[in-house]
């Protein structure tokens, strides 16, 4: 499938970035995305769900929180990021290129319960349409058929902890690593600590990527409706505060 991690990144004309809601793109991979981008490799993001289970900022938008119009809300905010990060192109997973042949279908945010403070698990109240219950063979098809479309030469997503525990990222994970084995694409998975990387075992590489915090910046404003940005810290819906991440790894993974 590939010689390693570096030379697949050396010679990508296409990479496709798999996740599970709006915001999701910017908040772990948006310094990523844009220093791909800004090496001339045409960026292609894949959406699970459109994020109608997420929390919402006090203010003028609060109205939105648990209603339908947010995920066509968050539908626009996720377009206007796509656009400040240059992504050449944004599909929902399930919706045609990005589904089996002869299907459609709409996954839904299954939201999640905090565990403890940076792990989260299940929402006690998940739906039976949720993103995370849908069965893998279905989810990985939907993505394989998206790979097929596009051709990219490596797919990336989250890894098997999918960065802090959320269901869907961990669907999302399985179904990534399912459609790179189907499709004998590459994938690597996102590494958010550098020191989890092992440089003497993994197929692994780090960027620090500061000189993007302006692309970043942009795009993360554009998601207004989850997230303040305060100078170089964002706000998340709950009031906790964190620097504006800029640093991410990829780990290369076999199938």
């Amino acid at each position: 499938m590939t010689d390693g991690l570096r030379p697949a990144l050396e010679r990508a004309r296409t990479v496709l970035v798999a996740h599970a809601h709006p915001d999701d793109e910017t908040l772990a991979t948006g310094a990523l995305i844009a220093d791909l981008v800004a090496r001339g490799i045409t960026v292609v993001l894949v959406t699970a769900t459109r994020g109608e289970r997420g929390e919402v900022v006090d203010g003028p938008l609060r109205t939105l929180a648990g209603t339908a119009a947010l995920a066509a809300h968050r539908e626009a905010e996720l377009a206007a990021a796509c656009a400040a990060l240059g992504i050449t192109a944004q599909y929902w997973l399930g919706t045609p290129p990005a589904a089996r042949p002869g299907t459609t279908t709409r996954y839904v945010d299954s939201g999640m319960r905090w565990v403890r403070e940076g792990l989260a698990g299940p929402a006690d109240d998940v739906r039976p349409e949720a993103f995370s219950l849908a069965p893998l063979d279905e989810v990985a098809g939907d993505l394989a058929a998206l790979i097929a479309h596009i051709s990219p030469d490596l797919l990336i997503s989250y890894d098997h902890g999918g960065g802090y525990g959320h269901p869907d990222h961990l669907r999302m994970h399985e179904a990534a690593l399912a459609a790179a084995a189907r499709t004998r694409t590459p994938f690597a998975e996102i590494v958010h600590h550098q020191e989890s990387l092992d440089p003497d075992h993994d197929d692994a590489v780090w960027f620090d990527l500061q000189h993007r915090l302006p692309e970043v910046t942009r795009a993360l404003h554009e998601h207004a409706s989850q997230l303040t940005v305060d100078g170089t810290q964002l706000v998340h819906s709950g009031g906790q505060r964190e620097d504006i991440t800029t640093s991410v790894g990829l780990r290369l993974r076999t199938p």
